[in-house]
């Protein structure tokens, strides 16, 4: 495995794991999961060098984190461990009804991550999404108090716009942040990733597949199952499907000449886009984790890197999200 760094020192695998589509996450978001299988890709993510593991409050909502935490409870030394705060969570529903990065629901969602995941100290504290309702500089300033306190080591921002990016990192170092990236997303790479790096903030792209498009496994609209969260994304849509599959067929015709896997390939794009990028494919399953980890020794040619941008660059049909999820990024 190779290690990068991200902000302020905080060095992670070059690839790490996104446990949101796990059990305990919605009814069948991903397709189904089982808890005994989740485990066993976390403990195989260990053994494969992966030491950053990405996830959140609202995933389940919590169960996620306690899923992380019982598969890392003998094995914590050596890994970093993210989540995220910020949505607010029904406490009779159980569902996400707004934004709060209020400071005293920083504090709460830290306590409540710390008990969840069983650790003394979370490496990696996200916001979730930008709260409009309060100012960015009282968020990270209670994000600093944990710092201070020892709760917290490294702070990060997940969607934020250019301005907010630099309101924040004035109060304190902001480490990483994390935003849907990979082949069919570039949007950041216009003013967001640019921010970043002149701010010295490593990028954590999610969703680095493409939400599974990317791996040339899902052909058509019919191969997802009821009820998966992706029937509701734009760029899956009737017409935006067949017309995203184009950039899927160079991906293939890529991952064939290196004898790999088409999500190895959108990896390993990632991955050349800097030493700063450190993607955090999801998995649920050992067989996807391996494929995905394999692309961490694949070095794409600079022809291959060439076609891979002709085929993507502004080519992507459809938004990332509906109208309502749109209004909460870049925020």
């Amino acid at each position: 495995m190779r290690y990068r760094t991200l902000g302020g020192g905080l060095e992670v695998s070059a690839l790490g794991l996104g446990c949101m589509p796990m059990a305990g996450v919605g009814a069948n978001m991903y397709g189904a999961a089982t808890k005994e299988e989740s485990i066993a890709t976390i403990h195989r993510a260990i053994d494969l060098g992966v030491t950053f593991f990405d996830t959140a409050e609202i995933y389940g909502p919590r169960a996620n984190e306690t899923l992380l935490g019982e598969a890392i409870r003998d094995r914590r030394d050596g890994l970093v461990i993210a989540t995220k705060f910020g949505m607010r969570i029904d406490a009779e529903s159980q569902r996400m009804t707004g934004l709060d990065s209020s400071p005293a629901n920083v504090r709460k969602a830290c306590e409540g991550s710390l008990r969840r995941l069983g650790i003394e100290t979370i490496d990696l504290l996200y916001q979730h999404r930008v709260d409009p309702d309060v100012a960015i500089e009282e968020t990270v300033g209670a994000m600093a108090e944990l710092v201070r306190e020892g709760k917290v080591r490294h702070l990060g921002l997940s969607e934020a716009a250019p301005a907010t990016i630099r309101r924040a990192h004035a109060v304190h170092p902001i480490a990483a942040l994390q935003s849907e990236y990979s082949l069919w997303e570039r949007g950041i790479e216009d003013d967001i990733l640019p921010t970043a790096r002149e701010l010295g903030i490593g990028f954590v792209p999610y969703s680095p597949l493409g939400r599974g498009f990317l791996t040339g496994a899902i052909t058509r609209r019919e191969d997802l199952p009821e009820g998966d969260y992706r029937l509701t994304d734009p760029r899956y849509a009737e017409g935006n499907f067949e017309a995203n599959m184009a950039m899927v067929d160079t991906v293939k015709s890529v991952a064939t000449r290196h004898g790999r896997s088409p999500a190895q390939v959108a990896l390993a794009w990632l991955l050349a886009q800097g030493e700063d990028v450190v993607p955090i494919p999801g998995s649920k399953r050992r067989a996807t984790l391996e494929d995905s980890i394999a692309a961490n020794d694949l070095d794409l040619t600079p022809d291959d890197l060439a076609a891979l941008d002709t085929a993507s660059k502004g080519k992507t049909a459809g938004d990332r999200y509906g109208a309502a999820m749109m209004a909460s990024v870049r925020k």
